[in-house]
């Protein structure tokens, strides 16, 4: 068939227009290979700032991709992004407590992730939609001084803490994202009117600390018998200090799917703005495979790994054994916590 010269010279117009276009992978595609941007991505971490630099550096030793960091705690930055909307530089965000991600998500603001990204990660440890997930865990834990009380005195369940003879034994840090994500499991699995009951006793009952290592020390020197407070502070202090702030402390597991067994889960996500997609994405696979979780294994941060098949470093207890409720993610709710604990006077 005879072609003629003007619809061969569009032809090869359209041609060129084509081959001109950027490459853009599709969500959930990315990969770790991904050919770099100059620019590379922004992260807004709320993160340890430590284990971020430990992911950033080997992902970038890895792939080439640079990353910027920008720190935070988890819900200043997630109020951020919401408020920057489309407009936000941030291309991942990752948090230390889930509930954050649950108000970014619920703001439509995250881009749903790939197959490959999310299927080294147990559907536990991730929101049903895929718009975020699991890249560590903590448990919750009652740190208790070892001089003052004995195994067979400890808490059953976290909700003992209400009973009238827990006032002024125990503490806790209320104004911290770690234990409102606590707060949030509890809110969770056994309701409003049970969450503000125990809320208004533990006001009565519990020392309130700035931060959970702060609290952890006051256990230590013997202010307070016990503290609600994550794993990792315990172990990391036995590791780094060889017991400096817990020398008198011990860790006491609720287990048996009691709120005090609650596994609270580290998040990652890609911004639906960025414009860094195959970046983006290449970053939160690192995070949920072999590599980021390595990095959990083989580091101090000694957070649970949870995705990539990587066992969890050896100084912690096995997570298969916690026992942890069930809890999902994606559903804890950080302004009903924040509003049940200002009504109790906890804020």
């Amino acid at each position: 068939m005879k072609i003629s010269r003007s619809r061969f010279v569009r032809s090869l117009a359209l041609a060129s227009a084509l081959a001109a276009l950027p490459v853009v992978a599709l969500t959930g595609t990315a990969s770790a290979q991904a050919t770099p941007s100059a620019d590379g991505i922004t992260v807004y971490n709320a993160q340890h700032a430590s284990l971020t630099k430990e992911w950033v550096e080997r992902f970038t030793r890895e792939t080439g991709i640079k990353v910027t960091v920008r720190n935070g705690s988890d819900m200043e930055l997630g109020n951020q992004i919401v408020q920057e909307g489309a407009a936000s530089p941030a291309d991942v965000f990752l948090t230390e407590n889930s509930p954050a991600m649950a108000l970014v998500d619920n703001a439509g603001l995250f881009a749903p992730l790939g197959a490959e990204t999310l299927a080294p990660v147990p559907e536990s440890f991730r929101p049903a939609n895929g718009h975020w997930v699991g890249i560590a865990a903590r448990s919750t834990v009652f740190a208790y001084n070892t001089g003052k009380l004995t195994q067979d005195k400890l808490p059953k369940s976290l909700l003992d803490l209400a009973n009238p003879d827990w006032k002024g034994r125990w503490a806790a840090s209320p104004a911290g994202a770690d234990f409102q994500a606590i707060v949030g499991a509890l809110l969770q699995l056994k309701g409003e009117a049970a969450t503000a009951s125990w809320l208004k006793a533990m006001k009565e009952n519990a020392k309130p600390y700035r931060g959970n290592s702060v609290a952890m020390k006051a256990v230590n020197a013997g202010e307070v018998e016990g503290a609600v407070i994550y794993h990792y502070y315990y172990i990391g202090d036995q590791a780094r200090t060889g017991g400096e702030n817990s020398k008198n402390v011990a860790l006491h597991y609720f287990r048996n799917g009691d709120p005090g067994a609650f596994v609270s889960i580290s998040g990652a996500g890609m911004l639906a703005s960025s414009k860094n997609k195959r970046e983006a994405e290449a970053f939160v696979k690192f995070l949920t495979g072999k590599g980021g979780q390595e990095v959990l294994r083989d580091g101090d941060s000694y957070e649970y790994a949870v995705g990539g098949g990587i066992a969890s470093n050896a100084k912690l207890e096995p997570l298969d054994k916690l026992q942890a409720p069930k809890v999902k993610p994606e559903a804890l709710n950080n302004k009903a916590v924040t509003d049940l604990m200002t009504a109790a006077g906890l804020l």
